[in-house]
């Protein structure tokens, strides 16, 4: 494999297509959403407009025919300037159509990822429960074979894009059955947004990302047909965690993109800001934390592209997406911190970006794994164990 992670003409034309986009269309608009705690509906519909919730499904489907890579391409630019529009695309790409196209049969990918991929609708990952973070094995919600229903029961937390006007469907992962020794057989069934009995909870009062959508679902004898099955009985935690391997790169690029918007806003504040009679760029100070940002921030893309031609060559990627997670979410806090440092009381102003950021930042740590959750699968990759 190549280690030349320079783009290619149609990746650098798609990063500037959206670069464009981020700073003529998000950046003038997103800090009012995010004020009112309001989801960017005009924005999400552009992006639909865009192509971009098609970005790494076949034409067939609907989408654009391109790469994980290409998705990353547009994340990272995305969140340079927001995180809220960043992480409903990722969520809507990688946990919301993704199990459909891993998994789906076709007449399920027919069904929904037409719809997905335009951004007609949105898709969401139904994996985390109240009592089961990060052991998404210890799932308790369950669906019970009922003739040719699935009956579904129990609760769901921290879900994005599962609570929008537009959210057409959630993936749940539910216990199925039980092995001869008693272990849960865990399966992945599509609960269409609407049904019966299955209930979404007011948005959450979060620290950050305030214009996205994250809600807590609850199924109370919902019953949805035996075809809403995505994938194999008894196998959708495996599945789950393929796609959130998977997913691990897209937030890693969504994390080098934060890390990145801090490098650009606080250089062009060091330029404006006078103090002593100067800009305050011209501060040994100042410009060695901006060297180290940057330096944070150029490692952390390499990380997440090297995991996304990894995954784009069909070679194993699993360690390479944990370690560009770990890595560029520590980063993304870091010049955050350093961000708001640069800015001074500034920073600590919401009509400033990097207040924005800050608040973005921390969440990057936990979502997706957290970092305890990365080190463990970067050292079982490594060979150790217990």
């Amino acid at each position: 494999m190549s280690l030349d992670h320079r783009l290619s003409a149609e990746h650098e034309e798609l990063r500037r297509t959206v670069e464009e986009f981020a700073h003529d269309v998000v950046a003038p608009k997103i800090g009012d959403y995010y004020e009112r705690h309001e989801f960017p509906y005009e924005i999400v519909r552009e992006m639909g407009r865009m192509g971009l919730f098609g970005l790494p499904f076949p034409e067939e489907y609907g989408g654009m025919g391109g790469d994980y890579l290409a998705l990353g391409i547009a994340l990272e630019e995305l969140a340079r300037v927001d995180s809220s529009v960043a992480i409903t695309l990722e969520a809507g790409v990688s946990l919301g159509a993704m199990p459909v196209f891993r998994f789906g049969t076709e007449e399920q990918k027919r069904e929904w990822l037409p719809r997905m991929c335009s951004g007609e609708i949105l898709g969401a990952f139904g994996l985390t429960e109240p009592e089961c973070g990060s052991d998404a094995g210890g799932t308790r919600t369950t669906a019970v074979r009922d003739g040719d229903q699935w009956v579904i029961n129990g609760t769901k937390c921290f879900i994005t894009n599962s609570g929008t006007d537009i959210t057409g469907l959630v993936t749940v992962t539910a216990v199925t059955g039980r092995t001869e020794s008693g272990k849960p057989l865990i399966s992945s069934i599509i609960v269409p947004s609407g049904t019966p009995g299955f209930t979404v909870a007011a948005p959450y009062s979060k620290v950050g990302w305030n214009a996205s959508d994250t809600r807590e679902l609850s199924f109370a004898d919902v019953r949805v047909p035996v075809e809403n099955l995505l994938g194999t009985e008894g196998r959708g935690y495996a599945q789950f965690l393929r796609i959130l391997d998977e997913g691990r790169i897209a937030i890693s690029a969504l994390a080098t993109g934060l890390a990145q918007g801090c490098v650009d806003e606080s250089l062009r504040y060091a330029k404006e800001r006078r103090a002593f009679g100067r800009p305050i760029g011209d501060n040994q100070a100042i410009q060695f934390k901006l060297a180290d940002m940057e330096m944070k921030a150029h490692t952390s893309r390499l990380a997440w592209r090297d995991a996304a031609s990894r995954l784009t060559s069909g070679e194993a990627f699993k360690k390479e997406a944990a370690l560009a997670k770990l890595y560029s979410s520590t980063v993304a806090v870091d010049n955050a911190r350093e961000a708001t440092q640069i800015h001074g009381g500034y920073g600590f102003m919401n009509e400033f970006p990097v207040a924005r950021m800050w608040r973005d930042s921390k969440i990057l740590e936990i979502g997706e794994g957290t970092s305890e959750v990365q080190r463990m699968l970067i050292a079982r990759e490594l060979g150790l164990t217990g």
